[in-house]
């Protein structure tokens, strides 16, 4: 559980890995290599073993990928990562903004007489390759499958995670994974499909109501499924990790090997349920006609959180609120210039590890001062440790595993006095934030119809963010969960039981980073007595309870409701965690979440 902060990674690192890469073009005698951040199971994080990306080139994002020619390798990032790739990869290397510049156009341009440019076909989805070759047709740029090139020339490449199942409690999980595989094979059976294929670990593992180890922060174990019309379910995972679950998923979930998994698909009779966005291309090359294209069945109905699950989730997040108040009250006690981000690091960790129900934490916690809060995902490590000095702001992102719940929160924290354009930044952040949760909307809107919410007090001044305004949030999964997103490319409906976070930022790039963070449910709002109760909107619950600094609001920029909602927020904020903390955070909670 406990946080590393050694350097994972060094510029200096990519440049002879690339010219090894660069012999085995030649030997396949192709024009180029993908090499994606992702594993056969598509999820956002990676184990050791499949960190291809971070070890080939120094990035160490949690997105992007890198294009290998052999003259040029482009590594692709988004807006999230534009100032960590320059610090993390050599200049044999170049950035590409992406996605303003698709694989494709850059493909293109690198390769206008035509080449050929091989990938692996268990580490890209069907519907990367088929975006990629529609754009390319007519080119003379091709995509091929081949052999993983990069796994070729990775000499100390870790091993496959082996770390066991466990089973996921019913009074946390709130129905059995009999009723799950049960309702879900109605869906399948109402779409016209035999059975449906399931890629994604936290799928299956929200289906049998099972957790693991597999990945760093996230307890998911790694398999496979194949979900059939009478609910039973056939599993591909290592039979080592099922030692302590065997008894739980009972006779209608029979276990094999992972090695038999393409052999099973090849004997399936169609047609076969599959997701083009998560499954990898070799589970539709094996499948041929047989395949129908769908989405992954599990993934709507985990994102719809049951009164279990969600209660449960509420509960942790009122124990990780007092462990963040204790951090905060002991941050604020400690002279400035005392501290280092390493250490904010390790005790926010401590504080955390009081309670028996934390699994692990959530994700590596970002602790960024002065120009580090302006990296989105910034990690500290031993090399970039720096002192909280006089004037700074400290942006703090962290978040718990929990047995019952999964929490995310940031809070950006004033070192002495901040700087007027910093409080002015922070402040319509806040204005963002609070924006967001205070909204009500009509049944049927998505993600992308309620962003702008959070963005427009920053767009007023010229500013604003390039990340989304919220992700899904697993319980005890997932600290990023899909299909659920506040994004501007989210089409999927927002729905009763959803969970996500509301975090506006602003990062000015050398001098500072904002961001503020708490996570909220979906609900059904009940209409004012002015209201049309005709009308089916919803709203927001709150689930993440701590103080907002105060320290960096300016009370002439809010209006009143935004003013009402804050002072409101921090009085439930002091009776909901005031009676969990100990009586010097006490003491701090009440001077910290006093009225505007």
């Amino acid at each position: 559980m406990l946080q590393s902060f050694e350097v994972t990674a060094r510029p200096e690192q990519g440049p002879p890995r690339l010219a090894a890469l660069r012999i085995e073009l030649e030997a396949e005698g192709i024009d180029g290599f993908l090499v994606p951040r992702a594993d056969a199971h598509q999820g956002e994080y990676v184990s050791a073993r499949d960190e291809r990306l971070s070890w080939l080139t120094g990035f160490t994002g949690s997105a992007g990928f890198c294009v290998v020619l052999r003259n040029i390798a482009g590594v692709f990032i988004d807006g999230r990562y534009r100032t960590q790739v320059k610090a993390q990869v050599a200049d044999d290397y170049t950035p590409v903004p992406w996605p303003d510049v698709s694989l494709a156009d850059w493909l293109k341009e690198q390769l206008p007489n035509g080449g050929t440019v091989g990938f692996d076909p268990w580490l890209h989805t069907p519907a990367q390759i088929m975006q990629a070759e529609k754009a390319l047709k007519g080119t003379g740029v091709a995509l091929t499958p081949c052999a993983n090139l990069v796994d070729r020339i990775w000499n100390d490449q870790p091993g496959p995670a082996a770390e066991p199942a466990k089973v996921h409690p019913l009074e946390f999980a709130g129905e059995s994974h009999a009723e799950k595989r049960a309702r879900l094979a109605q869906t399948i059976a109402q779409t016209g499909a035999r059975c449906a294929v399931i890629t994604l670990p936290d799928s299956l593992c929200w289906l049998l109501n099972i957790r693991g180890a597999d990945i760093p922060r996230n307890p998911i174990v790694q398999g496979f499924g194949i979900l059939h019309q009478d609910g039973s379910v056939d599993l591909f995972i290592d039979p080592d990790k099922l030692t302590d679950v065997t008894e739980h998923l009972g006779p209608d979930v029979r276990c094999h090997s992972t090695d038999a998994f393409l052999s099973a698909l090849a004997d399936l009779t169609g047609p076969v349920l599959v997701d083009k966005s998560s499954a990898p291309v070799s589970v539709a090359d094996t499948l041929g006609d047989r395949v129908q294209w769908g989405d992954d069945p599990c993934a709507l109905p985990k994102a719809c959180k049951n009164s279990a699950e969600i209660e449960g989730s509420a509960e942790a997040h009122l124990r990780d609120g007092a462990a963040v108040v204790e951090l905060l009250a002991w941050l604020d006690a400690q002279p400035v210039g005392t501290l280092h981000e390493t250490q904010v690091v390790s005790q926010l960790e401590a504080l955390r590890r009081r309670d028996n129900a934390l699994q692990d934490i959530s994700f590596e916690t970002i602790a960024g001062t002065g120009p580090n809060g302006a990296i989105m995902h910034y990690r500290v490590t031993e090399e970039t440790d720096s002192p909280l000095e006089e004037g700074q702001l400290l942006v703090l992102d962290s978040g718990g595993q929990y047995l019952d719940g999964t929490t995310d929160i940031t809070r950006t924290i004033a070192i002495g006095t901040p700087a007027p354009e910093a409080q002015a930044a922070f402040t319509r952040v806040l204005m963002g934030m609070i924006g967001m949760s205070r909204l009500r909307w009509p049944v049927g809107l998505s993600g992308r119809d309620i962003e702008a919410i959070g963005r427009a007090p920053l767009w007023y001044a010229h500013q604003d963010f390039d990340h989304g305004l919220g992700h899904g949030v697993g319980a005890y999964l997932s600290v990023h969960e899909g299909p659920q997103r506040l994004s501007r490319v989210s089409t999927v409906p927002l729905e009763p039981g959803m969970i996500l976070s509301n975090e506006p930022g602003y990062y000015r790039e050398g001098a500072f980073g904002i961001r503020i963070e708490n996570l909220l449910v979906v609900t059904t709002a009940t209409a004012p007595e002015d209201g049309d109760a005709h009308r089916a909107m919803l709203n927001w619950r709150t689930l993440t309870f701590a103080p907002i600094d105060r320290r960096l609001i300016v009370p002439e920029m809010l209006d009143t409701p935004t003013r009402d909602w804050l002072n409101s927020y921090h009085a439930e904020t002091r009776e909901k965690i005031g009676p969990r903390v100990s009586d010097a955070a006490r003491a701090w909670l009440d001077t910290a979440t006093a009225p505007l």
